[in-house]
């Protein structure tokens, strides 16, 4: 089956006919990319959400941060973060921490792996709801600020050495495993394996 599509580069308007896993569709002119198929698209997103699931449970039980500050000791995990900003009447800004760091990415691995398993087994039923599913998840993908989270433990951990002692904690790395494996299990599956009736 062809379609008509336009380059992105040169807006050169081509056919490009169905793509085989692992290869890709390049314009006639100026040979920017049209299309692509990942090889092993499905084993290589359950592998990466999977991970990534597996990682979600020490990074919000450890605590990210440990600071020693005039001979006081505190830890704090995620969690601890956003009750304390409930408990300093930070309403809006807790409720987005809960929904970006620990909401948002759980419903984001669930729904990656339930989409992997049913394009596997070939599962004709609700393919228009999946493909709203995978929607929502990329929509959602910039929205849950992980990478942002992180970046901002990274600059306190920085900026906070001049007043008090603080190291990383135990939760630290596999909250940075759980955003980087996320982002690649995202970026590697295709959504139209939900439409293929088999993918063995």
């Amino acid at each position: 089956m062809e379609t008509i599509v336009f380059c992105p580069t040169c807006n050169q308007r081509q056919l490009v006919a169905e793509i085989a896993p692992g290869m890709v569709a390049e314009c006639s002119r100026c040979g920017a990319v049209l299309a692509r198929r990942g090889h092993d698209s499905l084993a290589r997103t359950a592998a990466l959400s999977l991970a990534a699931l597996i990682l979600y449970v020490p990074a919000n039980i450890y605590p990210i941060l440990r600071m020693y500050y005039y001979g006081a000791y505190t830890e704090n995990t995620i969690w601890d973060g956003c009750i304390r900003l409930f408990q300093d009447d930070q309403y809006l800004v807790a409720v987005i921490v809960f929904l970006a760091s620990i909401v948002i990415p759980f419903f984001k691995l669930v729904g990656l792996f339930y989409l992997t398993i049913t394009a596997k087994l070939g599962s004709a039923a609700r393919r228009r709801q999946r493909t709203w599913i995978f929607k929502f998840i990329d929509t959602i993908g910039p929205w849950a600020m992980l990478d942002v989270f992180l970046l901002a433990i990274l600059v306190a951990l920085v900026r906070l050495q001049q007043l008090a002692s603080v190291y990383p904690g135990p939760g630290l790395l596999p909250f940075a495993c759980v955003v980087v494996l996320t982002i690649l299990a995202t970026a590697s599956f295709d959504p139209k394996l939900i439409w293929e009736p088999e993918n063995k």
